[in-house]
């Protein structure tokens, strides 16, 4: 038996994957502090976690406990988790948060240490200047600006939320004009900065204009047990299996002790050359697609931890897949 705590909406394909690896007889359960069914819904049980914190990690053990779980994936919150691992321990439940320890995966969580360890371990990382105050946004982007764009994120974030380009000749009105574009001129943006109420540290980093490439791995105490890497070209998405960006993810993540189901982001340089953007230490929104490619890891993941026979692997090559919006209906079993 195991539990999905909340994670992403893409909890529902980590379910769905699972399922389709695992014997009938095994039961899945899943938990959501909203009511969620859409997600929820492959799931042989689902419920509704606490609001609280401190609540939601006894009402985790219990419900282990009280259903014969031995297996719980944390998703969203693993920080949360972590922290109480030894109580879970106790229990005999294998807990399961993304890194081995609460160090390694506060430091994954703060861009600004995860790059400055990234560095001196020898990574190919895009380097970043911490910044708190829009004074020092400016230095760290002029110093920047001397080899190339520049851009910004906040130091703690998911989602890609808070990234934006910055530039002196952009208009003004451009960031709230199309924001999809994530483009902000720097005085605006500087401006805006200085005026906030509670700045959020920020990472000024340099633009690398090569593609993006996301790799969704299976872990285990810091050995890569298998992965999908994940390439955008314009509205679709296509898969890899090797070359640098995936050899440096499965460096990174070897390097981080990362444990589960978890993300690497890298990003080329305009020579094709692969650096680290940040680890995930949770699933990401696309690892559903991972199984159109002929690997599925959430089952590779469900299996392996429960000490079952772990589903085969059958690379497809040329695969690429878009993503689209289908309704799910809400009444009964979704």
């Amino acid at each position: 038996m195991l539990l999905f705590l909340e994670g992403q909406s893409s909890q529902r394909d980590v379910i769905a994957g699972a399922r389709e690896a695992l014997p009938a007889s095994i039961r899945i359960f899943a938990s959501h502090r909203q009511d969620r069914p859409e997600i929820t819904g492959l799931a042989d049980v689902a419920w509704t976690e606490p609001a609280d914190d401190l609540e939601r990690v006894g009402w985790a053990i219990n419900k282990a406990v009280s259903n014969g779980i031995k297996v719980v994936l944390a998703g969203k919150s693993g920080q949360l988790y972590e922290a109480h691992r030894g109580c879970f321990e106790e229990h005999g439940i294998n807990l399961v948060t993304g890194c081995i320890s609460l160090e390694w995966l506060q430091m994954i969580e703060d861009k600004g240490r995860f790059t400055a360890e990234a560095i001196c371990s020898g990574l190919a990382c895009i380097p970043g200047i911490p910044v708190t105050t829009s004074e020092d946004l400016l230095v760290a982007y002029r110093d920047l600006a001397e080899q190339g764009p520049v851009c910004v994120k906040p130091v703690v974030g998911i989602y890609g939320q808070g990234f934006w380009r910055l530039s002196e000749n952009t208009d003004p009105f451009r960031c709230f004009a199309n924001t999809d574009v994530r483009e902000a001129n720097l005085e605006v943006f500087a401006d805006l900065y200085a005026r906030a109420k509670n700045p959020k540290p920020l990472l000024v980093m340099p633009y690398m204009a090569g593609s993006e490439c996301s790799i969704d791995m299976v872990c285990e105490g810091g050995s890569v047990i298998a992965y999908v890497g994940r390439r955008k070209q314009g509205i679709y998405q296509t898969f890899e299996r090797e070359g640098g960006a995936v050899e440096l993810a499965i460096r990174a993540a070897t390097h981080f002790k990362c444990d589960g189901l978890v993300n690497v982001q890298t990003r080329d340089d305009g020579n094709g050359v692969p650096h680290l953007l940040e680890i995930n230490p949770r699933y990401s929104g696309g690892i559903g697609y991972t199984r159109e490619v002929g690997v599925n890891l959430p089952g590779i993941f469900a299996t392996r931890r429960l000490k079952l026979p772990e589903p085969t692997s059958r690379w497809k090559m040329g695969v690429r897949v878009k993503a689209i919006s289908v309704a799910i209906p809400m009444d009964g079993k979704c």
